[in-house]
């Protein structure tokens, strides 16, 4: 199998749990930007097993730790992309815990409603 996320070197890997594991983005939007990554591929969030999303989840409390530890920042972003059209560009599950930094964008207002930008800035309207 040609996934990133299956052949996964090992010296890679931050912190890894029984269904999933964490890396460091190999193209960061921030310093300290990490991926918690399903074992089993799967392409879509909702296509695992319960058990899979919530260790996936108790993984990115512990990853947000070694990031605030390493980096000094406790404010985030958390995303999934579930399907192309939905940005997914790697088809094996993923979720993103990108640090935020003051002062990274101008208006920082409406975080993750930025993906669609016409629907980001409501509070003027």
């Amino acid at each position: 199998m040609n996934c990133p996320f299956c052949n996964i070197s090992i010296d890679q890997i931050l912190l890894e749990s029984e269904y999933s594991y964490a890396k460091y983005d190999g193209f960061p939007v921030a310093n300290g930007h990490a991926l918690i990554i399903s074992k089993r591929h799967v392409s879509n969030y909702f296509d695992l097993k319960e058990e899979e999303q919530v260790d996936m989840l108790k993984l990115m409390n512990l990853v947000k730790i070694k990031v605030e530890n390493e980096y000094g920042i406790s404010q985030y972003n958390i995303g999934v992309n579930c399907g192309e059209e939905a940005g997914q560009t790697i088809n094996h599950v993923h979720m993103h815990l990108i640090p935020r930094y003051k002062g990274d964008v101008d208006d920082a207002r409406g975080g993750v409603r930025w993906v669609i930008p016409s629907k980001a800035k409501y509070w003027d309207e």
